[in-house]
């Protein structure tokens, strides 16, 4: 059976899920589209407490919410705030920080919007998903503030983030992409990069620098231009250098800049909202189906700016 109807614009939205309870069966109509199922025992008859709103296996007696085992689970903020969070984050076309999140719902304390952002952006990445295919440009940028009297050069000891990005070639437009925060420009980094996120036997177009060299020997077909001027590089790779662009952009237009701890959630969020560019809709109930499969997060996950995969 599919998930159930989602609410077509903002009126729909805010009747369809203007209380928890309401959110609650959204949750359990998408949890369990075929009726309910123990997870424990597979049983599929269960009953709801009186005193909170878990339900009880009648087989083995074990009990869950429709939360459990998302980053929804144990949380002290109400449902329908958290369904506001996702739908403003889905679908505003640049984004929502904090700040605005925080008077949009109209929260007291910005740390609540910060954790409710922070959580909702865990949850974006797919740690199984599929890796991106074909013909595929590999670049790579840096993200942070300026550093006077530094080149725009490969530095190792370069401060700023220092992002790896991969872009599917579809005609003269651009697929799927894949975004990751690297330690650096080495074979390691940038060919491990393109290991986890682009399909073997895909077509890799490159630049010449020799950190991609062994891509041969992993099963692409690595084609490697060499760019001269650093300048040519946007000519020769015009789909990864819109893509950093847009990245760059959305970074110092929403967030007003990022600090490195974080950014590699705020690239997560970025390749989820862009694979999902043509239908937010579907990426609001993506991202709901999608905290399933994590865990909770916890004050550490949040606040060390961990990776999510």
């Amino acid at each position: 059976m599919p998930r159930p109807a989602f609410p077509r614009n903002l009126v729909e939205f805010q009747r369809q899920f203007s209380n928890d309870e309401a959110c609650r069966r959204y949750l359990a109509a998408s949890r369990w589209p075929d009726g309910f199922r123990c997870p424990r025992c597979g049983g599929v008859k269960a009953y709801e407490l009186e005193t909170r709103p878990v339900r009880k296996c009648g087989a083995c007696g074990h009990q869950t919410s429709v939360t459990a085992g998302t980053v929804l689970h144990r949380s002290h903020t109400p449902l329908h705030l958290w369904f506001w969070a996702a739908y403003l984050m889905t679908t505003h076309t640049r984004g929502i920080s904090a700040l605005q999140l925080q008077r949009q719902l109209g929260l007291t304390r910005y740390e609540t919007a910060w954790g409710l952002l922070q959580k909702l952006r865990l949850a974006m990445r797919r740690p199984e998903r599929d890796r991106i295919r074909g013909t595929v440009e590999v670049d790579e940028t840096f993200i942070g503030g300026i550093e006077r009297g530094r080149p725009g050069s490969r530095r190792r000891d370069s401060v700023k983030g220092f992002v790896v990005g991969a872009v599917e070639v579809r005609g003269e437009g651009s697929g799927r992409i894949r975004l990751a925060l690297v330690p650096n420009a080495s074979a390691r980094s940038l060919v491990g990069f393109v290991d986890k996120a682009v399909e073997p036997g895909s077509i890799v177009r490159t630049d010449a620098w020799q950190g991609y060299a062994p891509l041969r020997r992993k099963g692409y077909v690595h084609r490697a231009t060499t760019q001269g001027a650093p300048e040519n590089a946007a000519k020769l790779f015009p789909r990864i250098h819109r893509v950093f662009s847009n990245l760059k952009t959305w970074i110092d237009g929403t967030h007003h800049g990022l600090g490195r701890a974080h950014l590699a959630q705020y690239l997560d969020e970025f390749v989820f909202r862009f694979n999902r560019r043509g239908a937010p809709m579907a990426a609001f109930q993506s991202l709901l189906g999608l905290t399933s499969l994590h865990g909770p997060t916890t004050y550490k996950q949040l606040y060390e700016g961990e990776s999510t995969g």
